[in-house]
C-alpha cells in the first residue's frame, strides 16, 4: 500500500503539478502527494485552464526541483518524461523507493489556435486522471 508518492517530471510547471492536483484532490489525504522537478519552470497557465475545467485550482502552485523538497522519502516515484525516469532511477538507487514511468506527451510543443492546444493539455489531464485512478483504487473502494 502506497503511503506517499512523489510526481516528477522536467519544470514540475506542467505535467506533474497536473499529476499532483488530481492526485490530491482523488486521494483525500490517504496518501502523501508532492511533485518535483530536475528544474523549476514557470507554472503553465494551460494546465490551470485544463485543471479549472474540471474544477481543480493549481494557480497556487510553485514549481520545485528535487532539492527543494523537505521530504526526499517516498514510497512511490512516478516520472512522466524520461529525463526525469532517468533521474528517479539515481535518487533511488540507494532506498526501496518504488519508480514507474508513465510516459506522457508534453503538449506544450503542440502549436495553434489556443483551443488546439488546450485540447492537448486535456488529453494529458484526462489520460493522468485515468492512470492515477486505475493506480491507486484498492479493491471494495474507489476514487472520484
Amino acid at each position: 500500500m502506497t503511503s506517499s508518492v512523489l510526481f516528477m517530471c522536467a519544470n514540475n510547471a506542467l505535467r506533474s503539478p497536473i499529476a499532483e492536483g488530481l492526485a490530491r484532490f482523488l486521494l483525500h489525504g490517504a496518501v502523501y502527494v508532492d511533485s518535483a522537478g530536475l528544474r523549476r519552470g514557470a507554472l503553465d497557465t494551460f494546465a490551470v485552464a485544463a485543471m479549472d475545467e474540471i474544477g481543480i485550482d493549481i494557480s497556487g502552485h510553485r514549481a520545485k526541483a528535487l532539492e527543494d523538497l523537505d521530504d526526499e522519502s517516498f514510497d512511490l516515484i512516478v516520472t512522466l518524461s524520461p529525463d526525469a525516469q532517468h533521474r528517479a532511477l539515481e535518487f533511488t538507487r540507494a532506498s526501496a523507493t518504488e519508480v514507474e514511468y508513465w510516459r506522457t506527451f508534453d503538449p506544450s510543443i503542440v502549436e495553434g489556435a489556443r483551443e488546439v492546444r488546450l485540447a492537448a493539455y486535456r488529453g494529458v489531464r484526462d489520460r493522468l486522471l485515468s492512470r492515477i485512478r486505475s493506480r491507486f483504487e484498492r479493491p471494495g473502494a474507489s476514487v472520484r
